[in-house]
């Protein structure tokens, strides 16, 4: 009985419960699907966001939190944004690290009233994932660098990734092992990551996603039909998991567009061999396109970037990022920028044609993506306009390097677009379509006449509004016209009442505090032929717009060829320009393992002493086979990290096909480059900063080859003097002997010179500096040799140590040397330590004979006996040892 009664109780509970409103259960049912995307959803000219959407996007966006009705008795937390300036929201959620799903009127409120009656809701769909990776809107953008997507998956051990830029249309894949997943991350700068199920612990920034849309054989079909080819052995031999990758992405783009997929160029099969491999940390301590404080200015990229437009700019961050292991190929790249070096004219013009040029790949994106605007046609024409002009210009020249000869053909070829484009447009093109007016007078003599009727409407209209108030004797008299109401006539409310007369002609509409509005028969019919006249001359300009835009579609393969093309040039002259800025010099390759730099400078530094008025200090740099590894000691403040950063940019500029800051330079291919170099720490994954240098130092050891270049800057300090030193040691000898790659190590253990007697590749050199009346003079040249001393006090004193420590630590160093005096030139104590005691006399390894005894024991098959026999030998053994 008991539970019986419970139950009514329960049942009366649930009854009491306010019911879902129609509005709020499609709410729901939308931010179910959502997921975990924040939920933009239309009402009228807001989106709004509701529940814990709208405490998250209050706080991020810095707007009000307000509330609209109850929920199960709560309050609903809402807060919203305009329509008209959604995009600007969006960039700062999407910056946040938020997505979005933008759910939109899918009906008007008329076709939703003939369908349900007049209380019926206007249905909503989600038309669109806003993802940092899925961005095409130029306000959501950075101009200048790429917004890549990359899915990554993972097929019979092997790793494939397949990285996209949908925003022009750039997509490339790659098969790669797992050990060098992090580094290709970190030259492809993804904007976001997604990948299959099983690799979502080893990508913790990744979204997992399906692991069906990762099927490497659905995935084939499905890249064979969006290129329309029946076999894609025209773009690459591609792996299976590559093409697991392809399928997660597209899979992936084609859910955040919810129906129009954006443009995607044939896939472009990169190799690990191809280029110059850079992991992440030597990235990061390089600063090649980012400082550490993620800033451009400052970086190698910000120092050379001399682009003229946001596609040159785009695409010399990726040479940066990816220099090339292919000497044909970078030869290529540098006979362009030879040419442009060597003819001042022209790069000149050249770069005065590109400044006028629009980002033509960004805006074929947007048009292929169904998010594009008349303007964007607008800077297709122009941009292929212009890119046809410059072929005529520089077809002139008879002498064309071989690259800029396989080019020009791509600048030209769109004659027919472009007229077509031009006699349809307008000069500029607006980006909102709503109000029209962007497609040009005499294109379409239909069009204009619907143009003149609505023309001839207004004029009409306004002659109304001139004998509406000679008539009515009240020049304050008003036509006006508003979404609701249309066309109206307004006058102050002292004058109402003349026209409420029966016999004025006048219809009451609307009382508002001060002004009376109404209507009128003659007022009504001019307003019918204007709304009428406009609305179809919108819909005809519509129609025309889409036509354009299916146009250019059909050529957009031959039109994204010219935007690289355009880029490419850009590059060459930018290259050239930052060249002749900085008197550099082009880089010549030879075999062997050759880096031969005269007068090397670093580029970002150079630039820095420059603006202060202070000159730069060159320095060679000679590796070779005999030469291989130099130690490089001296000061603190003398300049040992520079010349090995700059030695180390050098080698990309060269290789990303660039002139490069020296007066000469000769250098053999570079396959990977490592920099150990800086002090930092990984505290999110409890890493300390010597514990990230050790592991920055094990990559080294475990991947350099013969062909690498490694500097290494101050290994062992973040430890004790004696580990220190013991594990410095011990990489020079590993690098010298095992890696046998070119390499420039800086070091403070001046105990390490003494390895040049016994490592023949090992050659010494040292920061030059000199105490001056008892201050020291830093003169950041480089001389053969090891350093005299380490000048460690005198730097001190420059950093304004007290006088009592310094005294102190004077005095401590006296005797740290008297100690190293007793042991033969090694630090104190140094010399019993079996590493460092190796290069001073060969001793016999030791044996450990009662651990080899035991070993040898089979103690299953030992009798009592027998054990207690060999626990009396063992015992033997032991007082042997002693």
């Amino acid at each position: 009985m008991a539970t019986k009664v419970q139950s009514k109780k329960s049942k009366k509970k649930a009854d009491a419960q306010p019911k879902l409103t129609p509005m709020m259960e499609q709410y729901f049912a939308l931010k179910e699907k959502a997921q975990d995307c924040l939920l933009f959803y239309r009402m009228g000219d807001f989106f709004e966001l509701f529940f814990e959407d709208a405490k998250l996007a209050s706080a991020a966006l810095d707007i009000a939190l307000t509330s609209r009705g109850k929920n199960a008795g709560e309050q609903v937390p809402m807060c919203g944004v305009p329509v008209h300036a959604a995009e600007s929201y969006l960039a700062k959620l999407i910056r946040a690290g938020f997505k979005v799903a933008i759910a939109e009127q899918t009906e008007t409120p008329a076709e939703a009233k003939a369908r349900g009656g007049y209380k019926a809701l206007v249905a909503r769909d989600i038309i669109r994932y806003v993802t940092a990776g899925t961005l095409t809107e130029d306000t959501l953008l950075d101009a200048r660098s790429d917004n890549m997507l990359v899915a990554v998956a993972e097929v019979q051990g092997q790793i494939g990734i397949a990285a996209s830029d949908i925003s022009t249309g750039d997509f490339e894949l790659l098969q790669i092992s797992e050990d060098a997943l992090t580094a290709e991350l970190s030259r492809i700068a993804p904007s976001e990551i997604i990948c299959s199920p099983s690799l979502v612990e080893r990508l913790d920034t990744a979204t997992e996603w399906p692991k069906e849309d990762f099927d490497s054989q659905r995935a084939e079909r499905k890249l064979k039909a969006l290129f329309g080819v029946s076999t894609l052995d025209g773009f690459g031999d591609f792996a299976r998991s590559e093409l697991a990758a392809a399928g997660g992405l597209i899979a992936y783009i084609e859910h955040a567009a919810q129906g129009d997929t954006p443009f995607l160029k044939p896939p472009v099969q990169r190799h690990a061999g191809e280029y110059l491999l850079i992991d992440g940390a030597t990235r990061a301590s390089l600063e090649i396109e980012r400082t550490m404080a993620g800033e451009r200015r400052g970086s190698l990229l910000g120092n050379i970037d001399r682009t003229v437009t946001p596609g040159g700019a785009r695409l010399l961050g990726r040479d940066l990022a990816a220099p090339l292991f292919d000497e044909t190929k970078i030869n290529l790249r540098l006979g362009i920028v030879q040419w442009f070096h060597d003819a001042p004219a022209i790069r000149e013009a050249v770069r005065d044609a590109l400044k006028a040029m629009p980002d033509i790949s960004r805006a074929l994106g947007r048009i292929s993506a169904g998010r594009g605007s008349p303007r964007d046609l607008g800077q297709i024409r122009d941009g292929l306009s212009g890119a046809r002009l410059l072929r005529e210009q520089l077809a002139l020249d008879m002498a064309l390097p071989d690259m800029m000869n396989a080019l020009l053909p791509a600048l030209d070829g769109h004659a027919a677009m472009v007229d077509l484009l031009e006699r349809a447009l307008v000069e500029t093109p607006p980006t909102d379509m709503t109000n029209g007016g962007y497609i040009a007078s005499d294109y379409d003599p239909a069009l204009d006449e619907l143009r003149s009727a609505g023309s001839d409407g207004r004029k009409a209209i306004a002659n109304l509004e001139g004998r509406y108030r000679e008539a009515t004797g009240i020049n304050t008299l008003k036509i006006k016209h508003n979404a609701v109401l249309g066309y109206f006539v307004e006058v102050p409310a002292r004058h109402g009442d003349s026209l409420m007369a029966q016999d004025s002609g006048f219809t009451h509409r609307q009382t508002l505090a001060g002004v009376v509005r109404f209507n009128s028969t003659e007022l009504h019919e001019e307003a019918v032929r204007v709304t009428q006249a406009g609305a179809h001359a919108l819909a005809a300009e519509a129609a025309h717009f889409e036509e354009l835009v299916d146009k250019v579609l059909a050529r957009k393969d031959a039109i994204a060829v010219s935007a690289d093309a355009l880029a490419r040039i850009d590059v060459a002259s930018a290259l050239a320009e930052r060249a002749v800025e900085g008197q550099w010099c082009r880089p010549e390759f030879s075999d062997g393992n050759v880096l031969d730099i005269k007068g090397g400078r670093h580029p970002v530094v150079e630039a820095a002493l420059s603006a202060e008025g202070d000159p730069f200090v060159a320095n060679d740099c000679a590796l070779s086979n005999d030469e291989r590894l130099w130690l490089v000691s001296g000061p603190n403040m003398g300049g040992k990290s520079t010349f090995l950063r700059q030695n180390a940019l050098i080698v990309i500029l060269a290789q990303a096909g660039g002139f490069v800051p020296a007066a000469s330079a000769r250098l053999s291919l570079v396959d990977r480059l490592f920099s150990r170099v800086g002090a930092s720490d990984n505290l999110a994954q409890g890493r300390s900063t010597f514990m990230v240098e050790m592991v920055e130092t094990a990559t080294i050891l475990s991947q350099a080859t013969e062909k690498s270049f490694v500097i290494l800057d101050e290994v062992g300090r973040g430890t004790s003097t004696y580990d220190g030193l013991a594990l410095a040691w011990a990489v020079v000898e590993a690098v010298h002997e095992t890696n046998q790659c070119r390499c420039l190590f800086a070091t403070h253990y001046h105990e390490l010179t003494r390895l040049a007697d016994r490592l023949d590749a090992m050659s010494l050199h040292h920061v030059r500096a000199r105490e001056w009346k008892g201050d020291l003079v830093l003169l950041h040249e480089l001389a053969k040799g090891p350093a005299d001393r380490s000048y460690g006090l005198a730097v001190a004193k420059l950093a304004g140590i007290p006088k009592p420590v310094l005294k102190r630590a004077k005095s401590v160093l006296d005797k740290l040397e008297a100690g190293k005096a007793e042991t033969g030139g090694l630090a104190a104590g140094l010399g019993d330590l079996p590493l460092f005691a190796a290069s001073l006399a060969e001793e016999d390894v030791k044996t450990d004979m009662l651990r080899d005894a035991l070993k040898d024991l089979d103690i299953d098959a030992l009798s009592p006996r027998d054990a207690l026999d060999q626990l009396y030998a063992l015992k033997a053994v032991l007082e042997q040892e002693e």
